[in-house]
């Protein structure tokens, strides 16, 4: 079920939703359901390519995700959203035909996943990038190697840290690169040695931009959404006021859900909430 009015949808106004969805707050039977009833045939090929099982059901969790989000931001059907992409990839909301049942908010979305966990970001009138990590991802590159693409003052940074606390300081610093690059919707075609942010403890202090974005103006949340699982957040600041960001947990499963932070995690197939059948 989408909203079919103003008054049910989801209202972005000048806030930043940030959704986190585990693998597991859906069964596999539902994502393969939800593969079937929503996504595109592109999604779908690209699922068909995956050669392990748990990388296709992260895919089609992550994708769900994004389509259900989204409709319940747009009031289109989840099945009928487009998508175009930059020529550096990034996907944008394609408008459908007809127009939109609301006003163009001028929507903007960005996805990340990591090993189970799944973060989209979605707001209006302004750029949004979001990153996710697991500390504890054994397939992620050595810290050392990692932290050589970043500046020379935090690579300072990070060498007068203790030894435990390095690999948590390398992969705070890349998730923040990751979602300011994302938003920006240059990826790794930014050299994420332009640019630099200085960290205090747990504390953002201080933002050093790129010399290609000294007028922009950046908005940098850290969240750890769940153990050992780092979430960053890059929000383009548009007019005077700084947006609001609020952190959603499960799986959207109606208009209503987002209303609470603490949502369902499970449903059987059987027992979809009506209006998804």
């Amino acid at each position: 079920m989408v909203p079919t009015t103003a008054a049910e949808r989801l209202i972005v106004g000048d806030s930043v939703q940030l959704w986190v969805c585990r693998n597991e707050d859906l069964s596999d039977a539902q994502a393969v359901d939800l593969e079937r009833r929503w996504l595109d045939e592109r999604e779908r090929a690209t699922a068909r390519r995956f050669v392990f099982d748990h990388d296709r059901g992260q895919y089609l969790v992550a994708h769900a995700l994004v389509r259900r989000v989204l409709a319940l931001h747009t009031g289109v059907a989840e099945n009928q959203l487009g998508f175009w992409r930059s020529h550096r990839g990034r996907p944008f909301l394609e408008p459908p035909v007809g127009g939109w049942p609301f006003e163009d908010e001028g929507i903007d979305f960005n996805l990340s996943h990591t090993r189970g966990v799944n973060v989209i970001g979605v707001t209006s009138h302004r750029r949004v990038g979001v990153d996710v990590e697991r500390l504890d991802r054994e397939d992620v590159m050595t810290i050392d190697a990692v932290s050589e693409a970043f500046s020379p003052e935090e690579q300072q940074w990070l060498a007068g840290l203790p030894e435990g606390a390095r690999r948590r300081g390398v992969l705070r610093l890349w998730t923040l690169k990751e979602a300011y690059a994302k938003a920006r919707g240059l990826g790794l075609a930014l050299p994420f040695d332009s640019f630099a942010f200085a960290l205090d403890g747990e504390r953002l202090r201080s933002f050093r931009p790129p010399r290609d974005d000294l007028g922009g103006r950046w908005q940098f949340v850290e969240l750890e959404p769940m153990a050992s699982t780092l979430l960053a957040a890059a929000v383009e600041v548009v007019g005077p006021d700084i947006p609001e960001v609020h952190l959603r947990t499960g799986f959207p499963w109606s208009p209503e859900a987002p209303l609470v932070l603490d949502m369902p995690v499970r449903a059987d197939l059987e027992s979809y909430p009506r209006g998804l059948r």
